[in-house]
C-alpha cells in the first residue's frame, strides 16, 4: 500500500515551518480506496512569499483544524503504507517535526518520485512536478496547492510504474525511515535549537559540558554532530543529555566567547589548541621629509604595534589595501621603487607625495584615518553591529587600544564608559582576541564605530 501525499508549509527558517495543508491518497497500485484533505492552521505566520505562491492567506487557515486535531486521521491513513511525494525529503521531514512537537515518533518508509523519475524518465529536462507533468500529459491543477500536487503526483506514480518493468518500486527506491539514524531523544533536542548563530554547549547526563563551540547556525551545527560518524559525534550521540546555547548577534562576538569559554572550562571532546602567533606588525615611521611610512616587519619589543599579522603576505594585502583606498602613496609605502613619480601618481591614486607635490601635514591627515577606521591604536571607541534580536544592538568595547569587553544594548541608551563598563562582559586584551577584533575591522571595513569620551 501507498500513501500519495503533499503538504504546504507557512516557509521560514529550517525546523520552524509548520503545516498550512495537505491532502495524503491511499493507494493499493490501482485504485484510490481512501483520502484525506485539509487546510491546517500553523498556529503562526505565513511567509509572505509562501501566501503568494499557494495562494493560502493566514485567514485561510484561522479556523482551520490544528495538527494535533488531525494527527490521528494522518496516522491511521498512512498505516502500513510506504509514503510517496515529491521530494519526498521534504514532506516526510515535515510530518516528522509536527508529530514530534506532539512527543510522537512518526516513522514511515517512503519513495522519492524526483529520484524515481530520475531514472526511469532519464530523458527528461526538467523533474520539476509542474514541468513533468507537462511532458507527460498528466492533469495538473491547482498547482502549490496540497491536493492538486497530491493527485499529480498520484498520475506520476502510476506512470512510474508501468515504467518499471523490472518491478523494483518497493526495493530499489524505497528510502528504509530516513532520518531513522537520529533517535528520537537526539530530535527532541534538535526542536529547541534555532538557525541562528550564537555558542552551544552539550552537556552528559551528569550535568558536564563535554563540547562547546561556535555556530553559524546552531541547529545546524549540532544535528551534523548527531548524524556524523566521527568517533568524537558518536560518543556525543550516546553520552548527550542536552544542549544549551547563547546567541551572539555578530560572528565576532562568537570567536570572542568560544575562546573565552574555552580557557574557563575544559570540555572533555574540545582539543586543546595551541596559541597562534602573530609575529607580523604594521609599524609607522617619519621620513626624512616629514611623512608617516607604513611598513610590515618582524615585530621587535621596542615598536610600536599598529595591527598584527599571521603572516608578512597577510600584512602587505591590507597595507596595499588601505595605500589604495586612502590614496596613500605606494613609494613611501615601500611598493615601489620608482627614481620619480609612483605608478599610481600617473593613474590619479597618488597625490604626488613621491616627490613632495602633497604637503606631508596632508598626507598624514589621510595616514591617519586609516589607521583609525582600521587598528585599535590607543582609541576608546566601541563597534556597533547587529544584536540578538531587532530591538538590540551588539557592542564591543575598545579603550585606548585595548579591548575590555563586549555586550548588547537597546537602540536607545547613549554610550558612556562608565554605563560601558558596567554592562559589559569583560574578555582578556590577548594577541588572539586583538587579531580576531583588527581582523573583522578589515573584513568588515563600512561597521559602525563610535568614538567614546574618555
Amino acid at each position: 500500500m501507498y500513501a500519495i501525499l503533499d503538504i504546504e508549509t507557512t516557509g521560514g527558517k529550517l525546523n520552524e515551518e509548520s503545516i498550512t495543508e495537505i491532502a495524503i491518497y491511499r493507494f493499493d497500485g490501482i485504485s484510490v480506496t481512501d483520502r484525506f484533505i485539509s487546510l491546517i492552521n500553523p498556529e503562526r505566520k505565513i511567509d509572505t512569499f509562501v501566501q503568494k505562491l499557494t495562494g493560502i492567506s493566514d485567514k485561510m487557515v484561522r479556523n482551520a483544524p490544528k495538527f494535533y486535531e488531525v494527527a490521528k486521521r494522518i496516522i491511521e491513513i498512512t498505516e502500513n503504507c510506504v509514503l510517496v511525494a515529491h521530494n519526498a525529503s521534504f514532506d516526510y521531514r515535515m510530518l516528522r517535526l509536527e508529530f514530534r512537537r506532539l512527543g510522537f515518533d512518526f516513522q514511515r518508509n517512503t519513495i522519492c518520485t524526483v529520484e524515481m523519475s530520475q531514472r526511469l524518465l532519464p530523458s527528461q529536462e526538467s523533474y520539476s512536478l509542474g514541468k513533468l507533468a507537462h511532458s507527460l500529459g498528466i492533469p495538473l491543477t491547482d498547482r502549490h496547492r496540497a491536493n492538486g500536487d497530491a493527485l499529480a503526483t498520484l498520475h506520476l506514480f502510476k506512470l512510474l510504474i508501468t515504467k518499471d518493468t523490472e518491478k523494483t518500486a518497493l526495493t530499489k527506491y524505497v528510502k528504509q525511515n530516513i532520518n531513522n539514524s537520529i533517535s528520537f531523544h537526539l530530535l527532541s533536542i534538535l526542536d529547541t535549537l534555532p538557525n541562528e548563530l550564537g555558542i552551544y554547549y552539550i552537556y552528559n547526563k551528569e550535568g558536564n559540558i563535554i563540547f562547546l563551540s561556535k555556530g553559524k547556525n546552531i541547529y545546524k551545527s549540532v544535528n551534523e554532530h548527531f548524524t556524523s560518524s566521527r568517533r568524537r559525534d558518536i560518543y556525543i550521540q550516546k553520552n548527550v543529555s542536552k544542549v544549551m546555547y547563547e546567541l551572539t548577534g555578530t560572528e565576532l562576538i562568537a570567536s570572542l566567547k568560544e575562546k573565552q569559554e574555552l580557557s574557563v572550562n575544559t570540555p572533555l571532546l574540545n582539543k586543546t589548541k595551541k596559541e597562534k602567533e602573530f609575529p607580523y606588525t604594521l609599524i609607522a615611521k617619519t621620513t626624512s621629509k616629514g611623512y608617516t611610512a607604513l611598513s610590515i616587519e618582524l615585530a621587535t619589543p621596542s615598536q610600536e604595534i599598529l595591527a598584527i599579522f599571521r603572516t608578512k603576505e597577510e600584512g602587505l594585502n591590507f597595507l596595499f589595501r588601505i595605500t589604495e583606498e586612502y590614496t596613500l602613496c605606494t613609494k613611501i609605502n615601500g611598493f615601489s621603487q620608482a627614481k620619480t613619480y609612483c605608478f599610481n601618481h600617473s593613474i590619479g591614486k597618488c597625490n604626488g607625495a613621491c616627490m613632495s607635490d602633497e604637503a606631508p601635514e596632508e598626507y598624514n591627515i589621510r595616514v591617519e584615518k586609516a589607521l583609525e577606521q582600521y587598528t585599535l591604536r590607543e582609541r576608546t571607541f566601541v563597534i556597533l553591529d547587529k544584536g540578538r534580536s531587532l530591538e538590540e544592538k551588539s557592542i564591543i568595547f575598545i579603550e585606548r587600544g585595548c579591548i575590555k569587553g563586549y555586550g548588547f544594548v537597546q537602540l536607545n541608551y547613549q554610550l558612556e564608559s562608565q554605563f560601558l563598563h558596567n554592562i559589559i562582559q569583560p574578555i582578556e586584551h590577548t594577541f588572539n582576541n586583538r587579531y580576531l577584533v583588527e581582523y573583522s575591522l578589515r573584513k568588515h571595513s563600512l561597521a559602525t564605530q563610535i568614538a567614546i569620551k574618555d
